[in-house]
């Protein structure tokens, strides 16, 4: 006997599928003889599982509610199913929340189908492994290393997916219906299609200026150009050594800021500096950070940093002095980790609002220290509060706070510098009231900034940045960055439908993209000569700036094997279907499951757009009811039955009536062209393609010229 659980193989499902719109995970599963044994027959397993996995007590599974998958597994489920949830657990503890699992019987006894809704397929298929282990341990009643296995695999997600800061415009992006592509392994991520695209790197887009980005990053530049437009900064220059250091800060005046030019989260700064002694001290803190080093007046107060975002201030926080409590035992060492670094809001990774301090590596914080009397070994008595860092922690969220007159000269400032997003950093001892009032400044103004603080406060309430950006970047009422899209699938003729369609929106005046088994088109222009009928190359089509519109030719083998490369589309096209032998290793081996998998086709059209379905093929016609949108038919003869009804009911269809290729909207015709010696699949294509033609939009004259002169042109 084999009670063993086997993962033979997985499918990463980039787009589209059978299972669901988003990305996901397939695996085939085999289970061996643990078919023969659900969970409720295995002695413990369902105390050992709960106990390892609290969480999946959330999962409601198919009663739909709290508690729901548990109780199945009381009851008695098989391991494949338990599979799926576990791996949505470990996903949802490395920091990837994921909800959506389906796990379905081959038509091999023990032998399954488990999907999971992935963000990232090596995250995905480590839980999937790490999963089968445990359940396994859990079968076996053997220990199983549960917070170990966590914590590699949240390392792993840190490692390889989105950081916060553009996850979270990504994720914005997504419920304002805007697709995104990740360019990279980093986080350069385009949002849109086509022309219609934008980029973004973080807080940076494509509108974000290489000349403002490098002006913020030279302070003293930056505040030469703040000055003439009545920005208030504070009085500075930049000095060469200690003995220009101490000159400045004995003209400006003290107290005193030394800081490096292109100082970034508050590292090399030193503040409050009253004597020469502090002031030659932190020279050399500040010249580390290699960059010109800056003397300028202290200006009394808490950092604030603002996010300017188009123009307009979206979020507010503001810094706090973080400090430790002397008990006359413990060293400073010891009580920044006592007092400080056992924050769970602190740590390593991104996510974290609060950074873990790093005492013995920061010159910065021993510099501030010393100016206490204080070193990182020294015991402070009992109640003696020591400052430990005095700027790079903004954490309290004070949006709500900000005079409007603050927000107008951080705003002012952001323009000046040209930075379409902008962190602008300014001190006051309340941001409540005008910067003249309070005596108050902008410090810095600085590109890319980080979204975490604003995300994740460690006090107040989050705020929407990420859906700010999204809006900066596509304005107005439903613009979602899209390209009209047509898509083509089928079992027949699909490549000679997607190159009519091709050339027919040539001539309706777009600059169209086309990929399909003959190779990528540019606007007629062919870009590659090979079999590009499938994920990779279709985003690749959808990466060009220049295309306005594209076709997509996606036989089933890529639906199964890789999914859809757009999640919608304005038109679908689905020519024919029957079972296709090469289908049989994704073990579809009968009409019922084929149409399973061209239904992704019509599931993805637009409320707004229309599938185009053959009403020669009953089982191509039968999807029409799955279509959120209007459905265009199209046969060789009027006098098909399926065509007849859609007509009476004032429904579109396209069909030949002597000779001639005629559009049909009711009872209303209109011949539109003629295709002598066209027969056979060649003409079912063209009529298919007229069909979505006229689905789209295209003017029925244009249509006309299209399919007469596709045969002669040889444009595509």
């Amino acid at each position: 006997m084999s009670k063993d659980i086997r993962i033979l193989g997985t499918h990463y499902l980039r787009g589209p599928n059978i299972w669901t719109y988003r990305p996901a995970v397939e695996a085939l599963v085999d289970i061996g003889d643990l078919e023969d044994f659900p969970s409720n027959l295995i002695p413990g397993f369902y105390e050992r599982l709960s106990a390892w996995l609290p969480g999946l007590i959330e999962h409601k599974c198919s009663y739909g509610e709290r508690g729901g998958f548990l109780r199945r597994v009381q009851e008695g489920t098989w391991p494949a199913h338990i599979l799926e949830h576990v791996t949505l657990e470990l996903q949802t503890l490395s920091g990837q929340r994921t909800s959506f699992g389906k796990a379905r019987s081959t038509s091999q006894r023990g032998v399954y189908k488990v999907a999971v809704r992935s963000r990232h397929k090596d995250v995905t298929i480590a839980c999937l492994n790490a999963a089968r282990d445990l359940v396994m341990a859990a079968i076996e009643d053997k220990p199983f290393d549960v917070a170990g296995t966590t914590a590699r695999l949240h390392e792993l997600a840190d490692s390889l997916c989105l950081g916060p800061s553009t996850a979270c415009i990504v994720d914005a992006a997504t419920e304002a219906n805007v697709p995104s592509i990740r360019l990279t392994d980093g986080n350069l991520v385009q949002l849109g299609w086509g022309r219609n695209q934008r980029r973004v790197w973080t807080a940076e887009t494509d509108r974000t200026s290489a000349i403002a980005e490098s002006i913020a990053s030279d302070k003293d530049l930056t505040k030469s150009l703040l000055i003439p437009c009545g920005v208030p900064v504070p009085e500075g220059r930049v000095v060469a050594d200690a003995d220009e250091a101490w000159d400045a800060a004995q003209d400006i005046g003290l107290p005193v800021v030394v800081k490096p030019s292109d100082a970034n989260h508050g590292r090399g700064v030193s503040l409050e500096l009253m004597t020469e002694e502090e002031v030659r001290a932190a020279f050399p803190v500040a010249d580390a950070e290699g960059s010109d080093v800056i003397v300028e007046r202290y200006i009394r107060g808490n950092e604030h940093r603002l996010l300017v975002v188009g123009g307009k201030v979206v979020a507010a926080g503001r810094g706090e002095n973080i400090v430790i409590t002397g008990d006359g035992r413990a060293s400073v060492r010891e009580l920044i980790e006592t007092q400080l670094n056992s924050d769970p809001r602190r740590g390593e990774a991104e996510e974290f609002p609060l950074e873990t301090i790093r005492i013995d590596t920061d010159r910065q914080m021993q510099l501030l220290l010393a100016r206490q009397g204080f070193s990182a070994d020294s015991v402070p008595e009992a109640g003696r509060v020591v400052t430990v860092q005095r700027n790079g922690n903004v954490s309290i969220d004070c949006t709500d706070e900000v005079h409007p007159e603050v927000a107008a000269a951080a705003s002012l400032a952001a323009r000046i510098v040209g930075l379409d997003i902008a962190g602008i950093d300014l001190v006051t001892e309340d941001v409540s009231y005008p910067l003249e009032k309070t005596g108050g400044a902008i410090v810095e103004v600085n590109a890319g900034p980080g979204l975490l603080m604003h995300l994740k406060p460690a006090q107040g309430q989050p705020r929407p940045v990420g859906e700010a950006i999204v809006a900066h970047l596509f304005p107005g009422e439903g613009n979602d960055g899209r390209i009209p899209v047509i898509g083509v699938t089928g079992c027949d003729y699909t490549t000679r439908v997607s190159r009519v369609l091709g050339w027919l929106l040539h001539l309706g005046g777009y600059n169209a993209g086309l990929a399909c088994r003959d190779g990528i088109f540019h606007d007629m222009r062919a870009v590659e000569r090979h079999d590009c009928a499938g994920f990779a190359a279709g985003q690749r089509l959808l990466m060009n700036r220049t295309i306005d519109a594209a076709v997509f030719e996606t036989p089933a083998v890529s639906i199964l094997s890789e999914g859809l490369p757009y999640d919608r589309c304005n038109v679908g096209v689905v020519t024919s279907l029957r079972v296709l032998p090469e289908l049989e290793a994704f073990d579809v081996r009968e009409a019922g499951q084929m149409s399973g998998v061209l239904r992704t086709q019509v599931d993805v059209v637009l409320e707004t757009g229309a599938a185009v379905l053959n009403a020669d093929d009953a089982d191509v016609a039968d999807l029409a009811e799955l279509c959120d949108g209007e459905v265009v038919f199209y046969a060789l003869e009027g006098s098909n039955e399926v065509i007849h009804r859609h007509l009476a009911a004032e429904g579109r269809a396209v069909f030949m009536q002597e000779g001639a290729v005629v559009l049909a909207t009711g009872n209303r015709f209109q011949r539109v062209a003629t295709l002598p010696g066209l027969e056979g699949e060649a003409l079912a294509a063209t009529l298919a393609a007229a069909a979505a033609g006229w689905a789209f939009g295209i003017a029925p004259e244009l249509i006309a010229s299209a399919i007469e002169s596709f045969e002669s042109s040889r444009a595509l």
